[in-house]
């Protein structure tokens, strides 16, 4: 996307802003959700620099075993916060490698019919979160409820980005953070899942537990809806 490098730079920057802590697990699941908004939309992936970082990190470890960029770099220096400042410095370098500025002269830009007419009727929260509920390695790598939240802030970040506002479902999973801190009694800024995390035995747990709360909450809206019509 055009604004990656900005981006890249906040995070660098002030990790805690996007991603809670300088965890290179945690931006390798936010750039999945940001890099890949288009497609969750129906778009074809805009060409945002990034292609082939994976590729060219695996050959530049001289490695074979399917790993991702993220793993790779963490193998490398031992540490999620140390991996996380070297893959700024590794993708700088990738970058003067591969030229990615005259790559990204060729954007595609999305018109604002096309928008309206192609995936207004998407929704990641009905779609993609049944998909990560059966088969959440496949979307997160591993079962993990940081994972999740890192994907679902970069996709929203993405969506925000190409200039398609949230759907109607979307809109109300905002409200998920406040009646997870009331359910919980939490009064603190901590997001809905390190509060979920917190009272679970681990990430797995977490994520399996997120799913039944999320089923609690969405109950809760509809019986909610139910009852403001029936007055």
């Amino acid at each position: 996307m055009n604004n990656l490098s900005r981006l890249l730079q906040e995070i660098k920057d002030n990790p805690v802003v996007y991603i809670d802590k300088p965890s290179i697990t945690c931006l390798h699941s936010f750039l999945n959700g940001y890099l890949d908004a288009p497609i969750y939309l129906g778009l074809d992936r805009e060409i945002s620099g990034f292609e082939g970082f994976k590729d060219w990190i695996q050959e530049r470890a001289k490695t074979k075993v399917c790993q991702s960029w993220s793993e790779i770099i963490i193998f490398g220096c031992g540490s999620e916060r140390s991996a996380f400042y070297r893959f700024f410095e590794l993708f700088e370098e990738f970058k003067k490698l591969k030229d990615i500025s005259k790559t990204q002269e060729g954007k595609e830009k999305y018109s604002a019919t096309e928008k309206k007419s192609r995936f207004f009727d998407f929704d990641i929260y009905d779609e993609i979160l049944k998909g990560i509920k059966k088969r959440p390695g496949m979307f997160l790598g591993t079962s993990s409820i940081t994972k999740l939240d890192m994907l679902l802030r970069g996709y929203s970040l993405g969506r925000k980005e190409v200039g398609v506002p949230p759907t109607k479902p979307e809109r109300e999973f905002s409200g998920f953070q406040s009646w997870v801190q009331e359910k919980y009694e939490i009064k603190s800024g901590q997001s809905w899942a390190k509060i979920i995390l917190f009272f679970s035995i681990d990430d797995y747990e977490a994520l399996q537990r997120f799913f039944e709360l999320y089923e609690e909450y969405q109950n809760r809206n509809k019986s909610s809806k139910f009852d403001e019509k029936s007055v």
